[in-house]
């Protein structure tokens, strides 16, 4: 399976992607039953993290987004 621009199946989990990265910049709850737990801010921080990975990751698989380089080279 060869993935790339005009995927539709990156189109749509990217799209997914933003929606949560939006709701978590404006400090959303999502709406389920685990809404009455406390938040512990270690995992809403790693949460974060890993959203922006996914979404890079993404853009990575798209040809958005050149090669990471370490060194930024």
């Amino acid at each position: 399976m060869t993935m790339g621009e005009g995927d539709p199946f990156l189109r749509d989990l990217e799209v997914e992607v933003e929606a949560d990265i939006q709701l978590d910049a404006a400090g959303a709850v999502p709406d389920d039953d685990e809404t009455d737990w406390a938040l512990d801010p270690y995992e809403a921080q790693a949460e974060t993290a890993d959203l922006n990975s996914l979404r890079g990751a993404i853009r990575a698989l798209e040809g958005d987004d050149p090669p990471y380089s370490p060194a930024g080279n």
